[in-house]
């Protein structure tokens, strides 16, 4: 199992910003993720740095750590434009770069651009026309495609990415499209949980649901003629029922990250703390779980705990 987190982008540069994913990377993460919004929920009306700039930054900052997004959507992205931002990236960071992806959803992006929010069906119409042009624009010198949504006339991508054929996409899905498309073009698979259970559901509620999501993955696997197994999976925390247990301490983490283990997930992800924000937490206990909580998950394999 791999050991994630992610670094809101809300302290100035000169002022943590830098410091933070220096420390990631000393704390030994295996990657360090950042939200691709232009604002987001209770940060609306603080600090909110842009994502591109700050992988940037912190790829010229750190050395071995991967680092991406967590995750873009189509919101206020174009592919052609995008396609360059992650090349040229890609470059920076020495090949470190992992795209993560979705359809998006009603946040404060889907209209700041002065457009109505578009409806889930809109939003899985648009993800199935740019995830794919997006994946040509990586891979290919020169892309011309003019599409419902997305066009491309003689977009040139010279040289590529410095990882072959392309960086890797992390794609997140929980409906049939969107786990199709992470079939045929993911690296990985991600998922926060099932919101539909998020106040009302119990723990348990969760794991079932993730489960049915894993499940319906390897269907679609199936049938894009993929193996599952093959497709890392990735969950990211603090939107499930149990939201604040993964970090109350390492033997909570080490319970909550087991079990979801066995579920078959490959990837944890945690929030770096926040104070006096929905992320606040202990950084001695967050530090704990980055240096200690994956030599206490490997030592006890054969019993973590199921179901």
């Amino acid at each position: 199992m791999r050991l994630s987190t992610v670094i809101l982008p809300v302290r100035p540069w000169s002022q943590g910003g830098r410091d933070e994913w220096l420390r990631a990377e000393q704390l030994g993460f295996h990657t360090a993720y950042t939200y691709d919004h232009l604002s987001w929920r209770t940060f609306r009306y603080g600090p909110w740095y842009g994502a591109i700039p700050t992988l940037t930054a912190a790829a010229a900052a750190t050395e071995r750590m991967r680092l991406g997004t967590l995750v873009t959507s189509p919101n206020f992205r174009h592919p052609v434009t995008l396609a360059k931002d992650l090349i040229s990236l890609d470059d920076i960071s020495g090949g470190r770069i992992t795209l993560g992806i979705g359809a998006g959803g009603k946040s404060f992006d889907a209209t700041a651009l002065g457009q109505e929010a578009w409806t889930p069906k809109e939003r899985a119409d648009r993800f199935a026309e740019f995830l794919p042009l997006l994946d040509r624009l990586l891979t290919e010198p020169a892309v011309t495609s003019r599409g419902t949504f997305y066009s491309a006339v003689e977009a040139h991508n010279l040289p590529g990415c410095v990882q072959r054929p392309r960086l890797p996409f992390a794609v997140a899905a929980t409906g049939p499209r969107g786990m199709r498309l992470a079939a045929e073009h993911g690296r990985a698979w991600v998922t926060a949980g099932d919101p539909g259970i998020f106040e009302t559901g119990t723990p348990a509620d969760s794991r079932d649901a993730l489960r049915g999501q894993i499940e319906k993955l390897g269907k679609a696997c199936a049938d894009a003629g993929r193996d599952a197994a093959g497709l890392e999976k990735v969950l990211l925390t603090g939107f499930t029922p149990d939201r604040g247990v993964p970090l109350e301490s390492l033997d909570a983490f080490v319970d909550f990250a087991g079990r979801h283990y066995e579920l078959g997930f490959t990837e944890i992800v945690i929030h770096a703390p926040i104070p006096d924000s929905d992320f606040a937490a202990d950084q001695a206990v967050f530090e704990r779980i980055a240096t200690e909580a994956l030599a206490q998950l490997q030592g006890g394999a054969e019993t973590v705990p199921a179901g």
